[in-house]
C-alpha cells in the first residue's frame, strides 16, 4: 500500500464533480471503511506485529488464552472478561481452514464466531449452533472451488481473503481452569491439506502489510480501505456493492489502488476532509440509535449479524464496531449497554455511587450465563482496580448476597462499600463509565423485550443521625413531672430510600460479562 501517493483514475474527472460530491462520496466511503480499518488494526496487533503487546500467533495457527482478559488487554474495546479466548486469524487464499471442536459437557457453553474484514459475522459453531458433540467446519473463501471432504458437513464461506474466528469458552470458577486448558487443547485449527493429510499444492503471496496505529489510521483511513479491498473482492454476495465502489472510485477509493490527496483541488481537498468529519459525526449519532432504551439500557437486537442482517445500513455497522467491535448476533449474545441512569444522565462514577438491582426471579434470563462489566467510559478498556474485579457475573451468585425480599443489589462505585457489603461490589472509575450487559444465549423473553433491565439508581448519601438531646432534669415533685416518651431522647435518624441496597431494592417502579470470581485470578 502507498500512503498519500495515488491518483484519481481519469485526470478530467476531478473538474466534473458537481459542488458537494466529493463530501458526499468521502462521507459514504468513510462510514463504509470505518469498521474495516479498525478491524485491520486489530490483524495488525494480533497476528502480523510480533513486536506488539498484544501479538498472539500467525495466520492459521491457533492460539488459547488460558484466562480472561484484563485491563492489560488493549486491542479490542469493551473486551469480554467472561470467558477465555482463542483465536485463529485465517488466511484463506491458498486453501480452506478447517477447524474442529473436541467433545465438551453440555452444561458448559462454548462459540467459535466467524468474523470477516467487513467485520459481518457469517457463521456459529458452538452449543447453541452446532452442540457440544466433536464437530469440524470448514471455512473458505471468496476464491475457493475446490471440494469439501465426505468427513465434513458444515461449510462457512467467508467473503474476504481474510477471516477472524474467536472461540469462547465457559469458565465456571477458579478452579475449573484446568478444565478450560484441556477443552482449549482439544480446539483444531488446520489448513485443508494438513487435515487431509496431504502437501498443501500452493502458498499464497506474501503481503507487505502496512504498518496500522489510531493515528495513522485516522490520518489516511481511504489508503488503508484501498488496501483491504484487495482482499474483499465485489463477487458472490458482495457483488451488491459494485455500484458502490463505481461511486468511491470517482475520488480514487479502489482495490489496490493508491489513494492521492493531492491531486484533488484545493476545494476538492476540502470536501474530502468535511466529507471524513461528517460521517464520523454520523458514525457516533448512529450509536445513540442502535435499538431502543429500556431502563436507560440501549439494547440492539440488530447491532451484530451478517449482510443480509445490515440490508446495507453501513452506519450501523460502523456504529457498532465503534461500540463493541466483534458483537454476537442477538441469537447468540444479548447486549444491553447503559446510557444513562434512573435520573436520565450519563453514568458517572467519579460524582456518584449507583445500585443495580434486580427483582426476585428477574435476573437476566440466559441459557448460558450473564454478566455485568465496567469499562472506562473514556476509553471502553477494563479498569485496574484493588479487588482486580472487572464484572460481576451469574456464576458467582452463590457468593453474592441477596436481600431480604430475594433481590439482587449490585454496587456500581469507584470506592469500596465496605468488607460487609464488598461481595457485590463493582469496581468503577473515577470518571465517566462504560456499563455493558451481557446474556449468553438469552431466552426469547430477553429477544423479545418482556424482560427488561432494571434501571441504575444513583445511591443519595445517607444524612447524619440527630444529636442526642439531655435528659430533662427531676422536678423536686416527682408527682408534678409530665410522662416520659420512649422515642423522645434518641430518636431514629432518618434514612435515604436509596442509602441501603435494601432500600434500593424496595422501589420497583423506580427500576425502571479461571472463576467463582473469575476477577480474583487476575
Amino acid at each position: 500500500m502507498t500512503i498519500a501517493v495515488a491518483s484519481v483514475d481519469n485526470a478530467n474527472a476531478r473538474s466534473k464533480f458537481e459542488k458537494g460530491e466529493v463530501k458526499a462520496i468521502a462521507e459514504e466511503a468513510f462510514i463504509y471503511g470505518f469498521p474495516m480499518v479498525m478491524n485491520y488494526g486489530v490483524y495488525y496487533e494480533s497476528f502480523i506485529d510480533t513486536a506488539s503487546s498484544q501479538y498472539k500467533a500467525p495466520f492459521n495457527q491457533l492460539y488459547n488464552t488460558a484466562r480472561v482478559y484484563t485491563p492489560a488487554d488493549t486491542a479490542v474495546v469493551t473486551p469480554n472478561s467472561d470467558t477465555p479466548y482463542s483465536f485463529i486469524g485465517m488466511d484463506l487464499r491458498a486453501e480452506p481452514i478447517v477447524i474442529c471442536n473436541p467433545d465438551i459437557e453440555k452444561s458448559r457453553y462454548f462459540s467459535v464466531q466467524l468474523i470477516d474484514m467487513y467485520t459481518f459475522n457469517y457463521g456459529y459453531m458452538g452449543t447453541r449452533t452446532t452442540g457440544n458433540a466433536a464437530h469440524c467446519a470448514l471455512i473458505a473463501g471468496p476464491r475457493w472451488k475446490g471440494k469439501v471432504p465426505k468427513t465434513i458437513s458444515t461449510v462457512f464461506r467467508s467473503e474476504t481473503d481474510f477471516s477472524l474466528g474467536l472461540i469462547r469458552t465457559q469458565l465456571f470458577n477458579a478452579a475449573d481452569i484446568d478444565n478450560v486448558k484441556k477443552i482449549q487443547a482439544g480446539y483444531r485449527a488446520l489448513p485443508l491439506s494438513q487435515f487431509e493429510g496431504r502437501a498443501a499444492k500452493a502458498r499464497a503471496a506474501a503481503v507487505k502489510w502496512p504498518k496500522i496505529d489510531k493515528e495513522l489510521g485516522a490520518r489516511d483511513p481511504f489508503a488503508y480501505l484501498n488496501f483491504l479491498l484487495s482482499y474483499a473482492p465485489a463477487t458472490g454476495s458482495a457483488a451488491v456493492e459494485a455500484p458502490m465502489r463505481a461511486r468511491f472510485a470517482k475520488i480514487g477509493i479502489a482495490a489496490g489502488k493508491p489513494f492521492d490527496v493531492g491531486k484533488l483541488t484545493a476545494d476538492q481537498k476540502e470536501e474530502l476532509e468535511a466529507g471524513i468529519k461528517s460521517g464520523m459525526e454520523k458514525i457516533k449519532g448512529k450509536i445513540d440509535n442502535l435499538g431502543g432504551v429500556e431502563n436507560g439500557w440501549r439494547i440492539a437486537s440488530n447491532a451484530f449479524g451478517d449482510r443480509a442482517m445490515y440490508a446495507g445500513d453501513y452506519a450501523r455497522r460502523a456504529a457498532a464496531a465503534m461500540a463493541g467491535i466483534y458483537g454476537n448476533d442477538a441469537v447468540e449474545a444479548l447486549y444491553p449497554m447503559l446510557a444513562t441512569d434512573s435520573e436520565g444522565k450519563k453514568p458517572d462514577t467519579g460524582v456518584n455511587n449507583y445500585a443495580l438491582t434486580f427483582p426476585a426471579g428477574m435476573l437476566p434470563p440466559a441459557k448460558a450465563f450473564w454478566s455485568v462489566t465496567m469499562y472506562d467510559g473514556k476509553t471502553q478498556l477494563l479498569i485496574n482496580n484493588p479487588i482486580n474485579r472487572y464484572l460481576v457475573n451469574s456464576p458467582m451468585l452463590p457468593d453474592l448476597k441477596k436481600n431480604a425480599d430475594g433481590s439482587l443489589t449490585l454496587l456500581l462505585q469507584k470506592d469500596s462499600p465496605g468488607p460487609d457489603k464488598q461481595t457485590n461490589w463493582l469496581p468503577a472509575p473515577n470518571g465517566p463509565a462504560y456499563i455493558v450487559m451481557r446474556i449468553y444465549w438469552p431466552e426469547a423473553s430477553a429477544l423479545n423485550g418482556s424482560w427488561k433491565p432494571p434501571a441504575v439508581q444513583i445511591v443519595k448519601a445517607e444524612p447524619p443521625a440527630a444529636p442526642a438531646q439531655a435528659e430533662p432534669a427531676t422536678p423536686a415533685d416527682a408527682s408534678q413531672a409530665a410522662p416520659a416518651k420512649a422515642d423522645a431522647a434518641s430518636p431514629e435518624p432518618a434514612k435515604s430510600e436509596a442509602a441501603t441496597p435494601e432500600a434500593a431494592k424496595s422501589e420497583p417502579d423506580k427500576a425502571d460479562p479461571a472463576k467463582d470470581q473469575p476477577q480474583k485470578q487476575q
